[in-house]
């Protein structure tokens, strides 16, 4: 029998109980498909921050590179400075197990709502993919004459040739496993960073040469937001750099639903990759058992793609439909129709 070593970080707030339905649905479906997952809950959280000091060592980091994926809950306690955790657990783990992409599907399901009139699930169905590593996240910079009138920021976007390839070759690669509209949209500021996205747009048209058969688009930041409102249905796979990326793939979480249902996963392609619902740990709905926990199981069914039981990972995600489709009234916590250890048993029951 198959065997994977899990990381389970279960994290903050509502993560531990959307963390347990998401592997609720994974132990169904590994058993319906003769593999086994073997979890080892990793304690990366804010409580443990309050207790000892330590946000993350150089053993935790090893013990996570040991496993063959990670499922995260959420990061954030509310007695913790903002920045701390995000910065000392998730971007580091991130930079040091080098998962530069971050994969956003942004895909509206029958029976969801969408804030976008007269749009339905054959309009907004797209990828975003978001160089994960670089750019202004690196925290290049620094403060001169801090705390005085003189005072000045600089926040530095670094962007390499070996990161900027190597996220575009994967969003051309990941166009043709879609095979849909085979269409590939750089999404930059080529008119005003012209730096940054000239390495950018160079490089995209470089590599399209090697991919023939995929179509190659682009757009500004801006007109690409406009059009994921008012025509969704245009694009198929857009990538950008880390910080446009994170913005648009907020605004993509939005209209394919909300935070409820949205997962997305940073992905080392040679190494360990780490799966994650996109909204946050919602301290003041813990333990109350009306978190929505669709996205952590639909962040648990890309991890099954990742590892390549890619049956798996489609009855997962069809389970989801259906659930969706007949079922849950609301992806918004607290009006699904369903608790949220409810919702994990229904998927469990379309999966069987």
């Amino acid at each position: 029998m198959k065997k994977y070593g899990i990381g389970v970080i279960n994290g903050d707030g509502t993560g531990p109980e959307v963390v347990v339905e998401s592997v609720k649905v994974l132990d169904a479906v590994s058993k319906k498909y003769g593999f086994e997952l073997d979890y080892d809950y990793l304690d990366f959280d804010g409580n443990r921050y309050l207790k000892t000091g330590v946000v993350l060592t150089d053993e935790d980091i090893e013990r996570v590179k040991s496993k063959d994926s990670v499922l995260l809950g959420a990061i954030g306690h509310p007695d913790v400075k903002p920045g701390i955790l995000e910065k000392g657990i998730l971007l580091r783990l991130r930079f040091t197990l080098d998962q530069y992409i971050n994969l956003r599907p942004v895909k509206l399901y029958e029976g969801v709502e969408t804030p976008l009139k007269d749009k339905g699930p054959e309009d907004i169905d797209f990828v975003v993919v978001r160089e994960n590593t670089e750019g202004l996240y690196t925290g290049s910079g620094g403060f001169l004459k801090k705390d005085t009138p003189e005072e000045i920021a600089i926040q530095e976007s670094i962007n390499t040739r070996k990161g900027v390839e190597r996220c575009l070759r994967f969003a051309f690669e990941y166009a043709q496993k879609r095979n849909k509209k085979k269409m590939v949209t750089l999404c930059g500021k080529t008119n005003v960073l012209t730096y940054a996205f000239d390495l950018w747009e160079r490089t995209f048209y470089e590599i399209a040469k090697e991919y023939p058969d995929v179509k190659t688009d682009y757009a500004h930041v801006d007109a690409t937001c406009m059009w994921m409102v008012k025509n969704p249905e245009y694009f198929d796979v857009i990538v950008t750099d880390n910080m446009f990326g994170d913005i648009i793939t907020d605004l993509g979480a939005v209209i394919q639903g909300g935070m409820g249902i949205a997962a997305g996963g940073n992905i080392n392609p040679e190494g360990v990759s780490m799966f994650e619902p996109i909204g946050g740990s919602a301290p003041k709905y813990t333990g109350k058992n009306v978190i929505n926990p669709l996205a952590c199981i639909a962040a648990g069914q890309m991890m099954l793609e990742q590892l390549g039981e890619d049956k798996a990972a489609e009855d997962v995600e069809k389970a989801i439909m259906k659930a969706v489709k007949n079922d849950i009234k609301s992806m918004s916590a607290g009006k699904m129709g369903y608790g949220t250890s409810e919702v994990g048993d229904l998927i469990v029951k379309y999966l069987k």
